[in-house]
């Protein structure tokens, strides 16, 4: 046992003075994260997280070089920006205070955040078939992306949320999800399918398991179990139906909004007086699209654009790095104009949308806002509208997007701002 604690000691020892050595050789590494310098903006987030998982604290260096990462040098931690090819920097630490009195200085809209912690990921995402493959003929941006940059994940769903298990995860994403219950009416398109019908007797097998009568049934109670966590201090990230119909499903509690196709019963006629918009968190006074043969839940979406993929584009509003860090934080990009993509949910009427939610970027012309913030309780909620940052228009069973093609992605960015956002240092979140 003694030799055993001797040996333990020998090597944490021999850590530390390889990692002072390591810090010796040189201070302190800088990733730069502007358009000219960066050679994989992706896997520049997969790397940060990979250093302060480690345990050791990086710094997210906000508006300077488009939202640059530094972190205490070790030849590990540039090693693996080498093997991961991403642009980076070697800098004294004369430099580096030297850089932290520049962005300090007030007439720059520039700050410092400490990331301290790693925050543990969670995406609510479907179960798979007895065959291995996927129940529902989509992918989802928030994975492929976290894959890409090789940020670490757990997937979880209905059964994992009931039993409590979300108080293990720091920041959960909702992947592509209808939680009206209405699976995301395809029915008209989609309803003779072998995915589709499968995808129901699944869903229904599993509400069934879980004690509900109705599939809505369960993904409202899904829906308020997430609502606690973000009261309680979660950060909550979705992307296209998930972020429309999320707020719907709360607004309809205890109203039948779905069709005889949906749930086996009529919906109330009268649903739509009896919405409830104190309960959602984004979006009030929207109207439901009833006919369960148009691919619409609601008017939150604004489906009659008159954009085409050349002019489609939404732009990221400044804010101040000083005193507004966090929407600071979730904008930080190389780039100031980001071009659009559609989803079922694209973009969201700016009438339709609670006058205390923070827009982050919109496309002003057009009258929608495409990627929106807000506090809840103790945590954050961001909901970005569209499916796929580098597919303009995503159709059911296309394939996946390889990002090894677009490292470089404005849009794609905006997710991982999500990701390190909450392993910003506790003091600079709070507002």
């Amino acid at each position: 046992m003694i030799k055993s604690d001797l040996r333990s000691f020998a090597c944490l020892m021999f850590f530390s003075m390889f990692f002072l050595i390591g810090k010796l050789s040189a201070s302190y590494i800088l990733i730069p994260m502007d358009a000219e310098d960066q050679k994989d903006h992706l896997k520049a987030y997969g790397v940060t997280y990979w250093v302060i998982e480690k345990g050791v604290e990086a710094y997210w260096m906000l508006n300077y070089k488009g939202g640059s990462f530094a972190f205490p040098y070790h030849k590990n931690f540039e090693n693996e920006c080498k093997i991961r090819g991403v642009s980076y920097n070697v800098i004294t630490d004369g430099k580096f205070l030297q850089l932290r009195e520049q962005i300090a200085d007030p007439e720059l809209n520039e700050e410092v955040i400490k990331l301290e912690k790693a925050p543990k990921i969670a995406v609510y995402t479907p179960e798979f078939n007895a065959k291995g493959e996927k129940v529902q003929p989509w992918d989802d941006a928030v994975t492929m992306v976290l894959t890409y940059a090789e940020i670490p994940f757990d997937k979880i769903y209905d059964r994992e949320i009931l039993e409590g298990k979300l108080a293990e995860y720091d920041w959960l994403h909702l992947h592509h999800e209808d939680f009206t219950g209405q699976y995301g009416k395809f029915f008209a398109s989609q309803g003779s399918t072998a995915w589709y019908q499968e995808n129901q007797k699944k869903s229904e097998e599993l509400a069934h398991q879980l004690g509900f009568q109705k599939v809505s049934q369960l993904k409202l109670e899904v829906a308020k179990r997430i609502k606690e966590y973000v009261e309680g201090g979660g950060f909550l990230f979705a992307m296209c139906s998930a972020t429309d119909t999320y707020d719907i499903a709360l607004a309809a509690d205890g109203v039948d909004i779905c069709a005889e196709m949906f749930d086996g019963d009529g919906m109330d006629p009268n649903a739509q007086s009896k919405l409830n918009f104190n309960n959602t968190l984004a979006f009030q006074n929207f109207e439901l699209v009833t006919n369960p043969m148009i691919y619409e839940h609601s008017s939150i979406d604004n489906k009659d654009r008159k954009l085409t993929p050349e002019t489609d584009y939404f732009s990221l509003f400044d804010f101040s790095a000083k005193w507004d860090p966090i929407p600071t934080m979730l904008t930080q990009d190389h780039t100031r104009t980001i071009k659009g993509f559609m989803g079922q949910s694209t973009a969201f009427k700016r009438e339709f949308v609670k006058p205390n939610v923070l827009v982050l970027g919109e496309a002003k012309a057009a009258g929608e806002v495409r990627y929106i913030h807000g506090e809840y309780g103790y945590g954050t909620w961001t909901f970005y509208g569209g499916h796929d940052p580098e597919d303009y228009r995503h159709y059911v069973n296309d394939p996946e997007t390889d990002l090894s093609l677009h490292p470089n992605s404005p849009g794609y960015r905006l997710i991982l701002n999500n990701i390190l956002f909450p392993a910003a240092e506790k003091k600079k979140r709070k507002t």
